[in-house]
């Protein structure tokens, strides 16, 4: 109850609404969603519908190519999900109920398959999920492996989409790339990074007939490397999750995004789609 409070007196002040009808309204936005509920992403979606004109992925990367960004409906937003869990499933009657376009970023090693997700994976009190994002790949792995976690083992429960649940929702979802199994790609090796990156494009073109375009850095961690490798492989972008909005200007392979807590509440979600909630975190840290 304590955390909706601030984002309860932040919408009220007003600014989220000034932001949007002001700033947001020549720029294109973009919030990320993960394992999202249902009945929450229900009122999101009819929220979200209700104060921005929400457009595909592909409309913006299109119209930036062609330099006719300006043109794109005032308040655009882009709808994404990170890793393809297999509750996203559950939203395909929501997308076409709401006839909106969604993006969802898979790890093809995962999906389809009952591998898990290695944040999933339980390692006791020794080591937190941040603190494995901080190490070099190899020695996460190894540290995982000691707690019975292997990139390829197969569970008994599956975490991640089917191959028949990407098939049913190729007329409403735009699924696209966030690597083989979602390591943090600056952590590792050149080899690791090129293998993660070009190995996801081409299992998701050849196993499920995708046309992948678009790389979601997991974590949104990303270096020079990592673009230079995108390049090469033939996407057309890389989304990151630096706070902020996208423009015409704005550098393809670094597009901005919020990312919004799956549970949140409504003042919670219009206040981080504002990105009002992200401006306030970046003037309290300096």
């Amino acid at each position: 109850m304590l955390r909706k409070i601030p984002f309860l007196l932040l919408r009220l002040t007003g600014i989220p609404f000034f932001i949007r009808e002001i700033i947001q309204r020549k720029k294109v936005t973009i919030v990320l969603f993960h394992d999202i509920d249902p009945d929450r992403v229900d009122m999101h979606l009819r929220v979200l519908r209700s104060k921005y004109n929400i457009i595909p992925l592909q409309d913006y990367i299109t119209a930036k190519e062609a330099g006719t960004v300006d043109e794109l409906p005032p308040k655009s937003l882009i709808i994404t999900l990170d890793d393809g869990h297999k509750s996203n499933y559950e939203l395909k009657p929501l997308l076409e109920r709401y006839a909106i376009p969604a993006t969802i970023f898979l790890c093809s090693g995962i999906v389809d398959t009952k591998r898990h997700f290695w944040w999933s994976h339980k390692t006791g009190n020794d080591y937190s999920r941040e603190d494995l994002k901080n190490i070099p790949n190899k020695e996460r792995l190894e540290i995982l492996r000691g707690f019975g976690f292997k990139e390829t083992k197969e569970f008994d429960d599956r975490q991640a989409l089917s191959k028949n649940d990407i098939e049913d929702m190729k007329a409403m979802a735009d699924f696209q790339s966030h690597t083989v199994f979602h390591p943090i790609l600056p952590n590792c090796t050149t080899e690791e990074a090129y293998k993660e990156i070009a190995q996801s494009k081409k299992d998701l073109e050849e196993k499920y007939g995708l046309k992948i375009y678009a790389l979601s850095y997991p974590n949104g961690d990303y270096s020079d490397r990592e673009i230079s490798i995108a390049k090469k492989e033939g996407y057309t972008c890389g989304i990151t999750v630096d706070a902020g909005f996208n423009s015409q200007d704005t550098d393809i392979f670094k597009l901005k995004r919020f990312s919004i807590r799956d549970g949140a509440d409504i003042n919670e979600l219009l206040v981080k789609a504002s990105g009002l909630w992200w401006y306030l975190r970046k003037r309290s840290i300096r």
